[in-house]
């Protein structure tokens, strides 16, 4: 399956998901997204940065296409380790990291965020088991 796939079918296919990208684990090179989904380097390397220092994000939350999300739950969690959420009204933003791979989702107001990270780490759990 290639990379674009994975946003088409696995995420933004599920209807849970309206926007989604597969990013190197940097964040610096774009595997696949969706074509409405937009991020500077900037914003992702916050987001990068929250696997390594998550209190930077607790405090002042983290941005996507200039969209600020309010982080309420890190990769460091209890909960969800390995996953970032965050909020922005009733619509949400999902990361989870794999060995090689950031994977980004953002949902519609209409689906609750818990279905969102589902999707999400049911596609990061895959990956990895493959290696990635």
């Amino acid at each position: 399956m290639s990379w674009q796939a994975y946003i088409d079918s696995s995420l933004v296919g599920t209807g849970y998901i309206d926007s989604a990208a597969i990013f190197s684990v940097d964040g610096k090179d774009d595997w696949a997204h969706a074509t409405n989904f937009k991020i500077s380097p900037e914003e992702m390397q916050v987001i990068v940065g929250s696997f390594t220092k998550s209190s930077d994000v607790l405090a002042g939350g983290f941005k996507v296409n200039a969209v600020k999300y309010m982080a309420i739950s890190t990769p460091d969690s209890e909960t969800n380790p390995g996953v970032l959420m965050g909020r922005s009204g009733k619509e949400g933003f999902v990361v989870a990291k794999t060995t090689q791979a950031l994977i980004l989702a953002h949902h519609p107001e209409t689906v609750m965020t818990p279905q969102c990270v589902d999707v999400v780490e049911k596609l990061a759990k895959y990956l990895k088991d493959l290696g990635y």
